[in-house]
């Protein structure tokens, strides 16, 4: 007859409380209830989305794993729903869950946006389009039409790839400008690694659109470099302008 085991020998349990078992104050839904959700955590959050766990863990301590699986929430977005579903736990409806709420969360700060936003510094030209742009796993060229009053007509993407003097045509630069009668434009392009230091490549492309720009008589406002919630006004830095 086997003898009870030692405190040594003793199988260690991870012991993961149901949600209905925790105290209604740690309880993600409870906690959005009565702080808000801007003092939730994303694991809180995320937890809320997916609402159950799976195989006897929670769905706090799912959510964790989702995100330590990915790292953070830029990559969860990027991610497919076979990519989400590779995740130990997540199956088709909650990889469908998270892609909606994201999308959903993306719709509504779209939906915040007037439908003719007014430039009036770099911030703002960025925060248009940045929160796009900044998760785009592909170097993207786009142009801002302005109008004379400084409303933007337009974004249009331009190209889409590694971005150089030689890859990149100035007559496309200002096509929709020249036809939509724009009075200036603003080019912006993201990196994807995150980091918007402007590289010598981005100098060259700057130089080249705003001389073209000088002999269209159609004013090159800025040249904005997107990374990771991050931007770089190359005009504000004297690069690629007089």
């Amino acid at each position: 007859m086997q003898g009870i085991p030692t405190s040594a020998e003793a199988i260690q349990v991870d012991y993961q409380p149901m949600i209905r078992d925790m105290p209604a104050g740690e309880r993600p839904r409870e906690r959005l209830a009565s702080v808000g959700s801007n003092a939730v955590s994303t694991i809180e959050l995320l937890a809320i989305i997916l609402r159950t766990g799976s195989n006897g863990e929670n769905v706090v301590r799912l959510a964790e794993r989702i995100l330590f699986h990915f790292g953070d929430l830029r990559k969860i977005e990027q991610a497919t729903i076979k990519e989400l579903c590779g995740v130990k736990g997540v199956g088709p409806a909650k990889a469908i869950e998270i892609k909606a709420a994201i999308e959903l969360g993306r719709r509504a700060k779209l939906a915040g946006v007037p439908d003719k936003p007014r430039i009036t510094s770099p911030a703002d030209a960025a925060n248009l389009i940045m929160s796009e742009m900044s998760v785009l796993e592909q170097e993207h060229l786009r142009v801002l039409l302005i109008d004379a009053r400084n409303y933007v007509e337009k974004v249009e993407t331009i190209y889409i790839g590694s971005l150089t003097g030689a890859t990149v045509r100035v007559g496309e630069v200002f096509r929709s400008a020249i036809r939509g009668n724009a009075a200036a434009i603003i080019v912006a392009h993201n990196h994807p690694s995150g980091d918007p230091s402007p590289s010598k490549q981005d100098v060259e492309v700057t130089k080249l659109i705003v001389d073209a720009g000088k002999l269209l008589d159609i004013s090159v406002l800025d040249h904005l470099v997107i990374g990771q919630n991050r931007f770089v006004s190359m005009r504000e830095r004297g690069l690629g302008f007089d």
